[in-house]
């Protein structure tokens, strides 16, 4: 058996620019389907939603058998289940048949995850954050693709079923790319951890306090990203490309990362990133015209370390934790964006009806009533940088010694 860890590499990185692909034509087309289907923004909410907790399911499952059945093999489910939802999404005749393919395009983005965070963590195990915020790079790469796709199809006059339709090539290509590569195992079943290791690590308090945190860095991240244009069309006659923006700024940052990481400390990048995501989602807030696209910078650089710094962070300092705590941690950043989803559009709908015509407000109540959350995030990794503070103090006096 050859592993050829660039290739694998590479492949990963496509499948996961299938699944932000998803992520950012539908938010281009959201406004699109609810016309085309008479569909209220609640009922938007909810097929969104199942993208979002689709994602957990596939992933916390995938965490449990991926040891056992192999990383390829997730793949091979993660492509079927990428090209049975493209379908039926593009033959969807009404709320059932769009909340299923959605659910699908779910599945198949955590299996995605589920498989390939352990695989890039087993393939560079002496650089795990950088590669792991290589690879996640490709996450806003392809919503900015996707909103591009979106924006320029609806210029030329093509349907949403075309843009959706687009996502058939890559996740063909990855797909192929896949059935010819050979696997290594995870780092974890390498290194000769036991299953009752594994499990016995994840009982540790520091992995408990990043599951919950990774709740509200999700949310803050994908709620914020998935419904910008639809929180902000009123405000800016071009809400679509604050995602495109903003993602293009995520982009830029996790490229960039090997000498981001080599300044400062994971867990210094994790305060950093919720103070600058806090002012972001100020701005975007309480802005209006093309003020707002200062926001959509600053927010950009606030969530752009997020998601892989915090499976970096548990995967290097909780080693034994394995691909289950990966993708534990990935499971529950998408449920809780699931939840939040559906919440939030039904307070949504509730505020523009007291406001009447005017939905720039109810936009507007929503992102500052998320801004809440990095604003406890704030003070969570303050606490947290204390915490690795001591400990490093605790680990050199016991060297010394």
């Amino acid at each position: 058996m050859q592993i050829n860890r660039t290739q694998l590499f590479r492949a990963s990185c496509l499948s996961l620019l299938v699944t932000s692909l998803s992520f950012g034509i539908r938010a281009g087309i959201l406004g699109d389907l609810g016309a085309k289907f008479n569909l209220d923004k609640e009922q938007l909410g909810q097929i969104t939603a199942t993208a979002f907790y689709g994602f957990p399911i596939a992933v916390v499952v995938g965490g449990f058998i991926v040891d056992v059945i192999g990383m390829k093999r997730l793949l091979v489910m993660a492509f079927l289940f990428h090209l049975a939802g493209i379908i039926l999404t593009v033959f969807a005749g009404g709320f059932w048949t769009l909340y299923i393919s959605t659910l699908l395009i779910g599945l198949a983005n955590g299996t995605v995850e589920a498989a390939c965070n352990p695989l890039v963590a087993s393939l560079y195990t002496d650089n795990k954050v950088t590669k792991l915020t290589h690879f996640h790079l490709w996450f806003p790469g392809g919503i900015v693709i996707g909103t591009l796709v979106v924006l320029l199809f609806k210029h030329f006059g093509l349907s949403w079923q075309v843009q959706v339709g687009v996502m058939l090539i890559p996740t063909v290509i990855y797909g192929y790319l896949f059935s010819k590569l050979d696997f290594p195992v995870t780092e974890r079943v390498a290194s000769g951890v036991s299953t009752a290791g594994m499990y016995k690590a994840l009982l540790n308090p520091l992995f408990a306090f990043m599951f919950i945190c990774m709740f509200g860095t999700a949310i803050t991240e994908l709620f914020t990203g998935q419904w910008i244009e639809v929180l902000l069309k009123n405000v800016t006659q071009n809400a679509l490309l604050l995602l495109t923006l903003g993602n293009g700024v995520v982009f830029l940052g996790r490229a960039f990362a090997k000498p981001v990481l080599k300044a400062v400390t994971p867990q210094t990048l994790l305060l950093i990133s919720a103070i600058l995501a806090a002012l972001g989602l100020y701005m975007l807030g309480h802005l209006d015209g093309t003020a707002v696209f200062g926001g959509a910078v600053v927010f950009g650089m606030g969530v752009c370390f997020f998601w892989p710094t915090m499976l970096g962070f548990v995967n290097t300092n909780m080693p034994a934790t394995g691909a289950l705590g990966l993708n534990l941690m990935g499971g529950a950043g998408m449920f809780a964006v699931s939840l939040y989803t559906i919440f939030m559009g039904g307070f949504y709908d509730r505020i523009q009806k007291e406001a009447g015509s005017d939905t720039t407000l109810a936009g507007k109540s929503v992102l500052n009533a998320t801004l809440i959350i990095p604003l406890i995030l704030i003070v969570a990794f303050a606490g947290l940088v204390l915490y690795m503070k001591g400990k490093s103090k605790k680990s050199a006096a016991a060297v010394q010694a």
